[in-house]
């Protein structure tokens, strides 16, 4: 599943080859707002918010979500479309493709924050409020600590990578509960500052060493040594899928 990072990214791609110009087609492949037609009118601004996406022209915002499997696709033309578009945007000799979106819809531009509403501080937005995250935190001391990062309702951006490195860094289990974190402003700042570094990057890297390889601590490394006591890490599927596994060193995380 992308992470706050990879949506911030793809939101600052957008803006650097659609902002300020004119749309020369609109192409939306979903059923529900297939009529619609953009082409003609200025692209205004493109925003991330957690894991969502705007692009605002006129009085309206084309809001994504990429969920799983979904991506923006920007380059000049050609960009191979298939039938895993949703949207095709262009502007002169630039073509954007929304492919396999998990969610795409026509807001009214005035409005299209309401679907947003209930997130939790944004890791990469301007509304960014430790205090509040670490509050949203520690509300539910007995929720496992995993379940609460990636809750976007406490801050907005952790995916399960991030969440699976978070853990290790606490020194805690996924499964421990919240209760466990003794600092959890320091937690949250953590958050906030691996996300930071990463959202240039397409390579993300929470060890601090971007060698092939070695750029996370237990995150897709089941079987492997743990890069700080040689102990091999640990992992479980659980029931909501492998989008939601779990890795952790049994020795560090306790």
């Amino acid at each position: 599943m992308p992470e706050g990072d990879t949506v911030w990214r793809t939101a600052a791609t957008l803006r650097q080859h659609l902002a300020g110009r004119i749309l020369t087609r609109c192409d939306i492949r979903v059923p529900r707002f297939a009529t619609a037609d953009l082409s003609g009118q200025v692209v205004d601004e493109v925003l991330s918010r957690g894991k969502h996406l705007f692009i605002r022209i006129g009085e309206v915002s084309i809001h994504s979500h990429l969920k799983m499997d979904g991506s923006w696709r920007v380059a000049n033309r050609p960009v191979r479309v298939d039938h895993r578009a949703r949207i095709i945007l262009e502007a002169s000799d630039i073509r954007a493709v929304g492919v396999d979106l998990g969610v795409l819809e026509i807001l009214d531009r005035d409005h299209d924050v309401v679907v947003v509403a209930h997130l939790g501080p944004d890791l990469l937005g301007e509304d960014w409020d430790a205090a509040v995250a670490a509050a949203n935190l520690t509300a539910d001391p007995d929720r496992p600590l995993a379940e609460v990062l990636l809750d976007q309702r406490v801050m907005a951006g952790v995916g399960n990578v991030y969440c699976n490195e978070l853990c290790f860094v606490s020194g805690q289990l996924p499964s421990a509960p919240v209760s466990a974190i003794a600092d959890p402003h320091r937690l949250v700042a953590r958050a906030r500052d691996m996300l930071w570094v990463n959202r240039f990057r397409w390579n993300r890297c929470t060890t601090g060493d971007t060698r092939a390889g070695r750029q996370l601590w237990v995150y897709g490394r089941a079987g492997q040594g743990c890069r700080r006591c040689g102990t091999p890490i640990d992992y479980l599927i659980p029931r909501g899928g492998a989008e939601r596994a779990r890795y952790w060193c049994p020795a560090c995380q306790r």
